[in-house]
């Protein structure tokens, strides 16, 4: 046979570059570690772990695992289905070795410690004192307080306050310091170095392969923040998002594929624990990939990192989610002049307050400003936005930009509007009192007037909502009234109304309340 022919056959059977390059890249995502991190303060690990096992039972140790990890949530599974993989026992120890734990093992025995002397001329010599540990001054189970309710967490810290200082005999004397740095001629067959599952597992088939752990751990969360900034004039908004992750979860996550979790998922906690969206560019400029993707899942929505990234364990890290430009928003200005005192009047019915003829007539000069504007694609927007916090800047006229305020929002849908209080006006101020109060328990009704001025010391005209709760009862008729009204529920109504630069708008209205 011609040598070329069988070069060639022996070619075709050969892997191409590409097709090794995506064998070797899907291989590597599968043995990457996976996160999906929820806004509640957890996550869901995936990680790929090399097993080598034989027929029947096997004894193994794993201790790669988070420091806080939930073991009742452990999933261990052949991922290729191929062998039957299954944990007959598993065990989860979480007290990695410490000075206090050693010394604990060797309670009742005679160790050395070092001491550091200084002679008469300051030189610094090391002795070696031998001593007995009578007592190591180490508290176990901190970590079982929140689990077993008030009554044990109380008996153990009683017990840690009178058992915390180690009692050691140098000399036949005793002392509650310890006399030097301690040297142990070992660590104890029980100690661990790391949190560590210990697995009886069991497999119908031998040999090394890899199996699929995952299981939900605490110390993860992650949150949102978005800066808007506006021009100097104008409300036209440029929005950029942010994702902060947080890690404190005792591991270390190398180039691992992320997923974050938006939305109120539930989560039975312990009953004493306390405690894309992105807008193209110019037409003229060509959009990059967003470096976050988002999609529905189940009830809730899912944003996905485009990019492994590294999560050190300590350590937290912001991905950029979202870059808007020429959000059209407007400025609202909201005037409700009631200031009642909620510490005062919380447990009032509506019998108190009708007939409390003080409640609700103390006046509020201040007049909220909110920014609204509409979460959707016709509005450069449209991605459903996670909770998180806005913060308001405008640019100056020297380009500085200048901070506005800022509010939290929850989550956000795509076409919801959102509207957001950021501070109180300086130039506008409002005054409210009442002109009238009648009350008739004959006929059972009320009748009750209110006088508001909205001032405007701008030097352009602005239009306020004034904003009226009527408080008294449930059924209500407005006699009179110096302005039509919009009713915005069964017990709130508005005014909208234009007040020129430096000017004053009043607005009276009176109701009638019967039961």
């Amino acid at each position: 046979m011609n040598h070329a022919v069988i070069f060639l056959a022996v070619m075709c059977l050969l892997p191409t570059n590409s097709q090794a390059q995506a064998e070797s890249q899907a291989k590597s995502s599968a043995d990457q570690p996976a996160l999906t991190i929820y806004n509640a303060n957890f996550a869901v690990v995936r990680q790929i772990i090399p097993l080598d096992l034989k027929t029947g039972t096997n004894r193994v140790s794993y201790t790669d695992a988070t420091a806080h990890i939930e073991p009742d949530s452990v999933i261990l599974r052949d991922p290729t289905g191929r062998r039957m993989l299954q944990i007959l026992e598993q065990n989860y120890r979480n007290d990695p070795v410490s000075q206090e734990l050693l010394l604990s093992i060797n309670e009742g025995k005679t160790i050395d410690f070092r001491v550091q002397r200084y002679d008469a001329q300051g030189q610094v010599h090391n002795e070696i004192v031998q001593g007995k540990i009578v007592r190591s001054g180490y508290v176990p189970h901190y970590s079982a307080m929140s689990q077993y309710g008030q009554q044990y967490a109380q008996q153990q810290m009683s017990y840690a306050s009178n058992t915390s200082q180690p009692i050691i005999e140098v000399d036949g004397k005793l002392q509650f310091t310890l006399p030097g740095l301690p040297l142990f001629p070992t660590l104890g067959d029980n100690t661990i170095l790391k949190p560590t599952l210990d697995w009886v597992l069991q497999t119908d088939k031998p040999g090394p392969s890899t199996a699929e752990l995952s299981y939900v751990t605490g110390g993860m969360s992650w949150h949102a923040d978005y800066n808007v900034i506006a021009p100097p004039k104008g409300d036209t908004l440029d929005l950029v998002g942010w994702i902060t992750m947080d890690n404190q979860s005792g591991k270390e996550f190398d180039n691992a594929r992320i997923k974050l979790m938006a939305g109120d998922v539930n989560k039975v906690q312990s009953a004493d624990v306390n405690g894309r969206m992105y807008a193209a560019l110019s037409s003229r400029q060509e959009a990059a990939a967003p470096p976050v993707t988002e999609k529905a899942f189940d009830e809730y929505h899912l944003y996905t990192l485009e990019r492994s990234t590294t999560l050190h364990d300590r350590e937290t890290k912001q991905v950029q989610f979202v870059s808007a430009t020429g959000v059209k928003s407007q400025r609202i200005y909201v005037y409700n002049g009631a200031a009642i005192d909620n510490n005062r009047y919380s447990y009032y019915n509506y019998e108190q307050i009708r007939n409390d003829q003080n409640y609700g007539t103390q006046s509020n000069p201040k007049v909220w400003v909110m920014q609204e504007f509409k979460n959707s694609k016709a509005n450069n927007l449209g991605m459903p936005l996670p909770k998180g916090r806005l913060r308001f800047y405008r640019r100056d006229d020297d380009g500085q930009v200048e901070f506005t305020g800022e509010n939290v929002i929850d989550h956000t849908p795509s076409d919801e509007t959102i509207r957001v209080y950021t501070g109180n006006a300086f130039d506008i101020v409002g005054e409210r009192r009442r002109t009238n109060y009648r009350l008739d328990t004959s006929h059972n009704s009320l009748d009750e007037a209110f006088e508001i001025k909205v001032r405007n010391h701008k030097k352009e005209a602005v239009e306020v909502r004034i904003v009226e709760k009527l408080y008294r009862w449930i059924t209500w008729d407005s006699l009179q009234k110096s302005d039509l009204y919009k009713k915005l529920d069964s017990q709130t109504i508005e005014f909208r109304v234009q007040i020129p630069p430096d000017g004053e708008k009043v607005v009276t209205y009176s109701a009638h309340y019967s039961w």
